[in-house]
């Protein structure tokens, strides 16, 4: 077989061997550069491929190719200006701005201490660290804007912040972070300037520090909501960015769609390039948070197992709500200096932050879980395109257990399951309900999953 004829087949195994939307992002793009001396050298489109690649996929690469040739090879994975160049070393300079003749330092905004480094990923924010990390390896390029939504403490800001340090950090791009309301504030001022040259002055400026940049990240988005003036302006300031190819990023407590009240066409524009949602951490997602924020503390090899999990249960909705209780902790705990943090204690410390009545909630990736197990399947083939129906009719049972056990919508379901259309999942769960009617073995396997769940 030749070998490009070979990796075709190897990349259709691998698509037959995971989700349709995993696929999509790690492996449709993926080009076979050469193939000697047992070294398989693949390119990739970006950097992030490579590392995840690497740390998520390669047992799977390894045991496909070996399957198809029998032989162990070593995959090298390279970008294009890998391929094309040699490294360069690239002396960048501070970023300053000549202002009169005056040299002064220009003012980003950012917190260095947010970068990608310390961002925890789980299954809620895979997708939006994935795609930002895209756009801080290539900006300007591609996904413009990068509309980043959810609901209030589950980690936009840090992702924000995260991009625009990576880029400041790997070239010498232009970068500013904002806020909505720094940036109608800033907009008002001007009508509160007297009338003559500073109040030309000060318009001049202010479209001069938002539109002389490369990279625009703005936060919380809905707050133009009711500024019609403001928002005109930021319309203006999009267009002139965007037409420029610069990078523009932006933050939402809902998505485009939602915003009714900010103006129709910047609405349409916020969905030019991805929005991307971020869903509160999952139960795990919260365990890993809580291990990182207690790493550099007084009480990191005094706590267990037990007390992460009772914080992470009883903090279920937003990373702001686990660092305060954290904090509480160790307040508490300087004060009372127990040798070891037990659960009795922990109690004690923090029962005034944490929800009375914890329990883990049902979720799609925690249904699936146990579905898969039931059926003695992997998550992945629940996710996969395969039909067989040792696949098929756990699929299905999923999807309606997904439907009935969370408020999650059709199409979110649908997206959890290989990126399937929402009617796909509308006649899984129908099939299902149908079958209830008159299958009291299939009423009574579901009620041993629900046992379960």
């Amino acid at each position: 077989m030749k070998t490009q004829e070979l990796f075709k087949e190897f990349l259709k195994e691998i698509a037959d061997s995971v989700s349709g939307s995993t696929y999509s992002v790690w492996f449709n793009d993926l080009e076979l550069v050469s193939m000697q001396d047992k070294v398989i050298t693949i390119k990739v489109p970006l950097p992030v491929h490579k590392q995840i690649l690497r740390k998520t996929y390669i047992d799977l690469i390894d045991e496909t190719m070996f399957s198809l040739t029998g032989i162990n090879y070593e995959f090298n994975f390279v970008t294009e200006d890998e391929i094309e160049t040699e490294p360069k070393d690239i002396l960048k300079e501070d970023k300053k701005e000549t202002n009169d003749n005056k040299t002064v330092e220009w003012n980003t905004n950012l917190k260095p201490e947010l970068n990608f480094d310390n961002y925890i990923v789980g299954e809620s924010n895979r997708l939006a660290y994935v795609s930002a990390m895209n756009v801080a390896q290539t900006p300007g390029t591609i996904r413009n804007p990068l509309f980043i939504y959810g609901r209030s403490g589950i980690g936009k800001t840090h992702l924000m912040h995260a991009i625009g340090n990576y880029i400041t950090e790997h070239s010498d791009k232009k970068v500013l972070y904002t806020t909505s309301s720094a940036f109608k504030d800033e907009y008002a001022g001007i009508s509160r300037q007297e009338k003559g040259k500073d109040t030309l002055n000060y318009a001049n400026n202010f479209k001069n520090k938002y539109r002389n940049v490369d990279v625009l990240i703005i936060d919380d988005i809905q707050f133009l909501v009711g500024a019609e003036l403001t928002q005109q302006e930021f319309f203006y300031t999009f267009e002139y960015l965007h037409q420029q190819n610069k990078q523009i990023i932006i933050s939402s407590d809902r998505s485009p769609d939602d915003l009714k009240k900010i103006e129709e066409r910047l609405r349409s524009r916020f969905t030019w390039g991805l929005p991307v949602d971020i869903y509160p951490p999952d139960f795990e997602l919260r365990c890993e948070i809580i291990k990182q924020k207690l790493e550099n503390t007084s009480i990191k090899d005094k706590i267990n197992r037990d007390v992460i999990e009772y914080i992470a249960n009883g903090c279920p909705n937003d990373v702001r709500q686990i660092i305060g209780t954290i904090n509480r902790l160790l307040a508490y705990t300087a004060m009372m200096k127990p040798d070891v943090i037990t659960l009795d204690f922990a109690n004690e410390a923090i029962r005034d932050c944490v929800n009375v009545n914890i329990y883990q909630e049902n979720t799609i990736p925690h249904i699936q879980k146990v579905v898969a197990d039931f059926f003695k399947i992997t998550v992945e083939d629940l996710k996969s395109k395969k039909r067989s129906n040792n696949i098929t009719r756990p699929r299905h049972i999923a999807m309606y257990l997904c439907r009935i056990e969370t408020d999650e919508n059709l199409e979110k379901i649908g997206f959890e399951f290989g990126g399937r259309d929402h009617s796909t999942v509308i006649a899984s769960i129908d099939k299902i309900k149908s079958e209830l009617q008159n299958n009291t073995t299939l009423d009574n396997m579901l009620k041993e999953i629900k046992a379960k769940l």
